[in-house]
This record gives C-alpha cells, structure tokens and sequence, in this order.
C-alpha cells in the first residue's frame, strides 16, 4: 500500500484538477483544450469551448475513455461497436446477444454469452419493437453466425423481438430466476460442458450484483441468482447440473444471508466475495482470488483459480453507475477484451467513491524509477453513461489516479 502521505497528496492533486475544470468550466463546459480558429486579421479568434466542441474531455481523457450513453441501451450499442468495430474483414462478432431491459437480473445474466466460445456482446431492447440505438448496431455489426450458436446470429434473451431477416434463437424462462438458468444451460451447451465455477447474486439488491457481469464475460462463469432468505427452485436446479461447482456468493450478509450460504453449501463448496456498500463490494471483488493469494509474492490470476486478483497496476477498469444496473450488461464485453478488467461501482455521480479511490491508490497507480516512464505499466478507464452518471471532475479524477507517476 502506499503511506497516508503520497495518497493524500495524489488526492489533492486529483482535487485541484477537478476543481479547476468546474471553475474554467461550470457544469458542462471546459477550457482545458483549446483549439484557436485560423484568423487572417492577426488577431487569435477567442474559443473558449473549443475542447467541449471536440468532446474533451468528457469523451476521453489520457488515460479514460468515456461511452457517453444517456441510457443504458445506448451504451450497450458503443460499447458493442467499440469492441468489435465492424469495419472490415474480422471485425463483426458472430453473433449477438440481446437481453430485455425490463429484467436487469436477465441483463446481467446474458453477459456470460460474451464468454468463449459465443462471444456474443450484449444489446438492450424491450418488449415491443427494438430501440433505434440498438437496431442501428446490429445493422453494422452484421453477425454472421457461428457453430457454437448453432448458425444463429441474434440470441434473443427474454422478451425482446426478433430483427428482421438474421437468424435468431430464444432463451426464455419464467422469472428471472428461471431466466437465469437457461442462460446457463445454453452457454453450458456451448461450450461442451457446465463451468466448475458459479458466481450468485442477489436478485433483490442490483448494485451489489453488477460487478458480476464483467466477470462473467470474461470466464464464462455464470451468474445465477437468490433471493436474501432462500435459494428458488431454478437455481437449485441449475446448480444441480453443475455437478458441485464452486460457488461464490456475492455480497455481505445483508444481501445474501448466512442461512443462503448453508443452503447453498448443499450444491457444492460455498465462499463469500464482498464487503458493505456497493462501491466496496465492488472493489472486494476485484481483488479477490481463490486460492488466496500468497503474502509477499505478485497476487495475479492463475489457471484453475477464481477472481480478478488485480492487486498491481497495468490493467483495465470499467467505472459504472450504482443506479444503471443494465449499465453492468451494457459495458460487459470491455470486460473480456481489450485492457479487460473489473467492473468498478460508482455510487455518487460526483464524487468517486472512498472505496474506489483508495482501491486505485493502492493497488493501480503505476510508478517508474530512473529508467523513465517509458518502461512502466499503463492503465485504462472506461468511464460508462454520460456525465449525470458519472461526471467530469470523477473522471478527471481518474485518470489523475491512473496516471503513471516517479517511484518514490
């Protein structure tokens, strides 16, 4: 960890920073880059908002990059547009995945189909005709199919409808826990064989189960749910097939109970991933690793064990909004491509959580020594939703915290 000194002065700098910018700025504007006009009279033309007209920085910043979606479904199709471009040969994902906005447990659930072999990225819709946003994205994506989803180009989760002229296949269940479930028996059938890991979550208590989602689309574990007294039939059910997986119960106490775990503990070896408060929970998650980690040695992850483990600086991050739980399923395929990496819980649009900051403070901020910053690792943040989800000075805080800095 680093000493009380350097964090507290990290976190003024990063203040400063986000102080300036309100100043220059007000709510929405900003004169942290400016981009003077050509001007024959000799006199510089004055653009204070030129850098706000370029979309600096709230679109991106050195070390973040911003899906500035005012909805969930809008973000959903940027990020599936930022992970697979579609702009040439082997840029189009076989197929995709589009998941119902009316259930967020079935949002989150979907992620998993971004997992090997599918690796579908996830679109949002409701029940009647699709969003513009999303129909415009699967009209340039342009999935072709694969093998592993049997030739089918669209895979429909819940009530969502079919695009005209692709392919489709539906998985339906009756609840989201029965939902869930068949999630889990397609993306079982896929890959040959049910994971030897499952991740549970609260169906009650959203922001304690978003971290889930990223983890989910990048190991292909998936995430089944209870509620805060019992474990439903469809779950029960789904473990059952699973043969005593590994089960990780994902939240404290007050979400999944003590008397869950036991239930649980029926169906195969049961830990707790999580610590109280969204934001924390978040960060316990992106730490964690089982087998534990080993004091004194590197903590990363290593085949055959569970969790992020990202405890060192050098990776990807994905800041989302506490209160968008379908941003968790929007912003999943960030999670299993790229700099991939944890989801990260923001539970106030305007101040990065004590938990977060900390997280990033002892663990993520890269150092150099003599031989320059050149040969240090770098980090990325990808900052979800637009700026009343998260706003401008977090972000800036953010990428001050992501920053590479000398070795003290």
């Amino acid at each position: 960890m680093r000493p009380a000194r350097l964090r507290l002065g990290v976190r003024a700098a990063a203040a400063a920073l986000a102080a300036a910018l309100a100043a220059g700025c007000g709510a929405t504007t900003t004169r942290l880059i400016r981009v003077p006009e050509p001007t024959t009279t000799g006199v510089q033309a004055k653009t204070p908002q030129a850098g706000q007209k370029l979309g600096f920085p709230a679109v991106a910043t050195k070390n973040t990059t911003r899906v500035s979606g005012a909805d969930p479904v809008a973000d959903a199709a940027g990020v599936a547009l930022a992970v697979y471009p579609s702009s040439g040969a082997g840029t189009h994902p076989a197929a995709v995945t589009l998941a119902p906005t009316d259930s967020w447990q079935g949002a989150l659930a979907a992620s998993v189909l971004m997992a090997a072999p599918v690796r579908a990225p996830i679109l949002l819709s409701g029940s009647e005709a699709l969003p513009s946003a999303t129909a415009d994205a699967v009209k340039v994506l342009a999935p072709a199919g694969s093998g592993a989803t049997a030739g089918a180009q669209v895979l429909r989760v819940g009530d969502v409808p079919a695009p005209a002229g692709l392919k489709s296949t539906s998985i339906s269940g009756t609840g989201p826990f029965a939902l869930a479930a068949a999630i889990d028996r397609f993306i079982s059938a896929a890959a040959g064989q049910p994971s030897p890991d499952v991740v549970v979550a609260s169906a009650d208590d959203p922001a304690y189960a978003m971290p889930a989602a990223g983890w989910a689309a990048e190991s292909g574990n998936p995430v089944l749910f209870v509620s805060k007294s019992r474990v439903p039939p469809a779950t029960r059910q789904a473990l059952l097939s699973h043969q005593r997986p590994h089960i990780y119960a994902l939240g404290p106490p007050s979400v999944i109970s003590n008397a869950v775990l036991g239930q649980l503990a029926a169906y195969g070896p049961v830990k707790r991933v999580g610590a109280v408060g969204a934001a924390a929970n978040s960060v316990a998650f992106a730490a964690y690793r089982d087998p534990p980690c080993v004091s004194g040695q590197a903590c990363v992850h290593v085949p055959g064990s569970f969790g992020w483990a990202l405890r060192s600086p050098g990776h990807g991050y994905t800041l989302i909004d506490a209160r968008r739980p379908l941003d968790a399923a929007a912003a999943a395929p960030l999670s299993a491509s790229g700099s991939f990496g944890p989801e990260l819980v923001i539970d106030n649009a305007s101040t990065l959580s004590p938990a977060v900051l900390n997280y990033f403070l002892d663990y993520a901020t890269p150092g150099y020594t003599q031989e320059g910053p050149t040969a240090a690792v770098y980090n990325h943040g990808w900052v979800i939703g637009d700026q009343s989800a998260i706003s401008i000075p977090v972000q800036a805080e953010v990428d001050s915290l992501l920053e590479a800095i000398p070795q003290r």
